[in-house]
């Protein structure tokens, strides 16, 4: 079971990993500055540990990845996306508990 958390310094990485993640992929939007970012970090890094081989995760500092951010809409940190073949699929937004991401997961992979 895969456990990281692929982090993209810049957008292209962020393309790069969505070109080659072959499954859905949960984009974690966040900002340093967020504390609620700074709270979800570790429920983030669990979820990557359990949902390894069933999902990507890659968490994007909407800083780093302005054209990233533009694209898919996101005005907020933390935003949640799963995107499969680089499509938005479902989107959670605004600071939840681990229980809470693992129901979106579930509800939608």
């Amino acid at each position: 079971m895969a456990s990281r958390v692929h982090q993209p310094m810049e957008d292209g990485e962020f393309d790069f990993i969505l070109a080659r993640s072959d499954g859905p992929v949960l984009a974690y939007f966040w900002g340093i500055w967020s504390e609620p970012c700074k709270a979800l970090d570790p429920a983030v890094r669990e979820i990557a540990g359990a949902y390894g081989d069933r999902v990507t995760t890659v968490r994007t500092d909407i800083t780093r990845c302005p054209a990233a951010t533009r694209r898919y809409g996101v005005t907020g940190a933390p935003t949640f996306l799963l995107l499969v073949e680089g499509e938005v699929t479902a989107t959670a937004a605004g600071p939840m508990s681990r229980e809470q991401l693992e129901a979106f997961l579930d509800a939608h992979l």
